[in-house]
């Protein structure tokens, strides 16, 4: 599925629920004054609502990248953008949130609130972290600045929740060629006016690069990374209207705005910042994600085979660490600890959190008995202790556990994680698996009704609480828990319904 010329539908569907739309007057295209929070503008609470209505479908979606260290590399490479411009969060001060999405296009975008993806693709065409920067430096600007907010705020506030509902659907429905759909609905009588809602503005770009240029700037990348970025995308595409990148469809690149960015960093200090290791082997983990078939995962090892041609250090450990990978899926384990363990030697980091991550997966995949699995246990609890931040390797450290036939602790642990990181479905996904393994029916199916409610699966965290309750093990105080949230889910389904202009 593509994911963006269905999420760009967005703004047509804004527009079409919010009532017969007039074409809009010319001064109404532009934006509102930077700052200004007036009825023409979404409100910020509206506006992180919408977003995370549309992330919750996202996240089923199997293009979506759930992948853990993928997604911990983008939040903590962007949460340095955000954290050297601290005007980055905006008059709305929101918590950004970067993931990643399966497509062969260049492309990057943002939603509501603070979500930001970028495509698989692009990643790999960057040739530089400076790069793969401008590109989210860019995005935040349009978050900061609220763009989207203005460009919707502009319709009725009361139909953008039921906006997201159709949204969910168009994304689930896969119906006909996803490419062609936009430019359908902006066919007719409408289309000049739907079609400067799809777009950013000129003005909103030129805003977006301004913000992204202080971005690097403030960050320490090289703001040249900008102009060579989209420029190159712009060069490739010369000439051949077909082939034009979804990044410069979505986001219209002209001569104008990129003689502005030269004009900007003409008299800059040109900073020169070495890429870290994590972005040679995220890109390595996004080649290899990109395409799971058995064709695709060819065609990596043999990508990966011509990059130790070059016989650079750091591409040489992201080479043997994406044939490790590759191994890991083709159910070579040996293989892949081989290759694993030549990456840590290329890459003089062999405590690296992502080949760690990796190490884990391998280890857990060779399905150790309870015994050996102790040593994946102490494997991991080390790996914790040295990357406490990565969650990640948490739920893999209590993988281990469970492994390793440690139900109790591997509980214990759960309950202690998913009350500090109240937020994370994975966590009450495993801590079902580790009931599983103790033979708790009512609790395992407790644990994966809050992931499904986590995820925004309403309708599957209700129907999981009721097998909880028909389970031959469910307690008085189990059936209390169960009717409590029961009826917590059934209030929040209820409100969804009538959002959506259902009848509960």
């Amino acid at each position: 599925m593509k994911l963006l010329p269905r999420l760009l539908m967005l703004a047509v569907i804004a527009i079409t629920c919010a009532g017969p739309l007039a074409p809009l007057p010319v001064a109404a295209q532009g934006l509102p004054a930077l700052g200004d929070t007036d009825s023409d503008t979404l409100s910020p609470l509206m506006e992180r609502k919408l977003g995370e209505e549309i992330m919750r479908d996202i996240r089923h979606n199997p293009d979506y990248l759930d992948d853990a260290p993928v997604l911990e590399y983008l939040n903590a490479f962007g949460a340095h953008l955000v954290a050297a411009h601290p005007d980055a969060r905006g008059e709305a001060d929101f918590n950004y949130f970067f993931f990643a999405v399966r497509d062969p296009a260049l492309n990057a975008f943002a939603l509501p609130g603070g979500f930001i993806a970028v495509h698989s693709a692009l990643v790999l065409a960057a040739q530089n972290e400076s790069e793969l920067a401008s590109v989210m430096a860019h995005e935040i600007g349009h978050v900061a600045q609220r763009h989207i907010a203005r460009m919707l705020g502009r319709q009725k506030q009361d139909a953008l929740l039921p906006l997201a509902a159709i949204l969910l659907g168009v994304l689930a429905a896969g119906v006909g060629n996803a490419g062609d759909a936009p430019a359908a609905l902006v066919m007719g009588g409408q289309g000049l006016a739907l079609q400067r809602q799809l777009n950013f503005s000129r003005e909103a770009e030129r805003e977006a690069d301004r913000i992204g240029l202080q971005i690097l700037r403030e960050a320490q990348f090289d703001t040249s990374g900008m102009v060579a970025f989209f420029g190159r995308m712009q060069k490739a595409s010369r000439g051949y209207t077909d082939a034009v990148p979804a990044y410069l469809r979505s986001h219209p690149l002209t001569t104008e705005r990129i003689a502005d960015i030269e004009a900007r960093i003409r008299d800059q200090t040109h900073t020169s910042r070495p890429d870290s290791l994590a972005f040679h082997l995220i890109q390595a983990r996004l080649r290899v994600l990109q395409d799971g078939s058995a064709q695709g995962l060819r065609e990596a090892g043999e990508w990966f085979e011509k990059q130790l041609l070059q016989k650079t250090r750091v591409q040489a450990a992201a080479a043997k660490y994406g044939l490790a990978l590759i191994a890991l899926k083709q159910g070579a384990t040996t293989r892949a600890q081989a290759l694993l363990a030549e990456a840590q030697v290329a890459s003089l980091a062999p405590q690296d959190a992502i080949m760690s991550s990796l190490a884990i997966d391998i280890a857990l995949a060779s399905k150790p008995s309870p015994a050996n699995a102790q040593q994946v246990v102490k494997q991991a609890d080390a790996a914790r202790a040295r990357f406490p931040l990565s969650r990640g390797i948490a739920r893999q450290y209590a993988r281990a556990l469970i492994a390793a036939a440690q139900f109790d602790a591997a509980v214990n642990y759960l309950r202690d994680q998913v009350q500090l990181y109240r937020a994370e479905p994975q966590l009450q996904q495993v801590l079902a698996e580790a009931y599983a393994a103790q033979g708790k029916q009512a609790l395992q199916h407790i644990a994966l009704a809050e992931s499904y409610a986590l995820n925004g699966s309403l309708p599957d965290a209700l129907q999981q609480l009721t097998i909880a309750r028909r389970a031959s093990d469910a307690s008085f105080y189990d059936q209390a828990i169960i009717d409590a949230r029961e009826r917590e889910l059934q209030a929040r389904w209820r409100d969804v319904l009538k959002e959506q202009g259902k009848k509960p």
